[in-house]
């Protein structure tokens, strides 16, 4: 069965670590993370966060750590919880089937009391949680692994007979409640480091989707995507006449009709920060721009918007 269809967002491909993602509607019991990767042939440990938010001072609580160490004679893991910058009792599982310088596949399965963690089709271990699961909104990864793909399931893609996870039912989310186009006033302009979030939903036959930040006349930051030439390109009007495009290269093209997708702006030092999924798609760089004169965030196209966050 291909994992595929139960996609609740879209896959991330070769994320580069340490890589850190906003999980899109949180964890809730049914939701699974797939994860797989290779391990270093030098490696000494890696990590797997699942936490509340990404701040680091004070640190972000971590609902469950999932730490392989690979620095003894035996592969081992730990778990354990950060909360109020303070790490709960920690618990030690031995005789893991991760191995320096071979591939992984690793099932997480959130549960309503637990999450059961898998690897290569085996039960590995239960951890019962310490922090509620609604508090968990970011996936983090750090430390020697090298990662193939994260996907994010609401069923179980395997057969029963393979594994002991239980089949869950599809996650229902609620209505988008921002109707398309969208347009919003941004009455005090934008500030170095301030983030801008969309999350939303693609519909079926989509042709083009623009999200533009205006000042008055001018658009010093306008994002398409064309879905029937598979293109993403940024481009800017500051003066008389648009700028030169600037195709964003990926290795595939990052919109999926039907797939969610979010979308992160950060304005810094003169340039715009962009990044989809949780993937960095570089900086941009219009002439004379001038942060305090953006008035208005527009969105246009095939899409069901989620949240908007300026």
């Amino acid at each position: 069965m291909d994992p595929a269809a139960f996609l609740l967002q879209p896959p991330v491909y070769h994320p580069v670590v340490p890589y850190l993602c906003t999980i899109f509607g949180g964890l809730r019991p049914g939701k699974m993370l797939l994860i797989q990767g290779s391990v270093s042939s030098t490696a000494s440990r890696f990590q797997i966060d699942f936490q509340s938010g990404c701040s680091t001072s004070p640190r972000a609580d971590i609902a469950f750590h999932f730490n392989p160490r690979f620095s003894s004679s035996e592969t081992h893991v730990i778990c354990n919880t950060l909360r109020k910058d303070q790490w709960l009792d920690e618990i030690r599982i031995s005789k893991v089937p991760l191995y320096k310088a071979q591939s992984f596949q690793m099932v997480f399965l959130f549960l309503a009391e637990k999450v059961k963690v898998g690897i290569g089709g085996q039960h590995i271990l239960d951890f019962i949680y310490r922090l509620p699961l609604s508090d968990v909104d970011t996936l983090g990864i750090y430390g020697d692994v090298a990662l193939k793909d994260i996907s994010f399931l609401c069923s179980n893609p395997y057969r029963d007979e393979l594994t002991e996870y239980p089949l869950c039912q599809p996650l229902q989310l609620g209505s988008a409640s921002l109707d398309m186009p969208f347009l919003t006033g941004l009455p005090q302009g934008l500030s170095n480091g301030q983030v801008i979030k969309l999350r939303g939903l693609v519909l079926e036959d989509p042709d083009e989707m623009n999200i533009n930040l205006k000042a008055g006349k001018l658009i010093p930051f306008c994002l398409t995507a064309n879905f029937q030439e598979q293109t993403l390109c940024y481009n800017h009007l500051t003066g008389p006449s648009w700028g030169e495009s600037q195709n964003i290269k990926t290795p595939f093209f990052l919109f999926h009709p039907e797939r969610f997708f979010e979308i992160l702006i950060m304005p810094d030092d003169g340039t715009f920060k962009l990044a989809f999924n949780g993937i960095p798609l570089g900086e941009f760089s219009p002439l004379g721009l001038d942060l305090k004169s953006i008035s208005e965030l527009e969105i246009i196209g095939r899409a069901k918007l989620y949240t908007v966050q300026c």
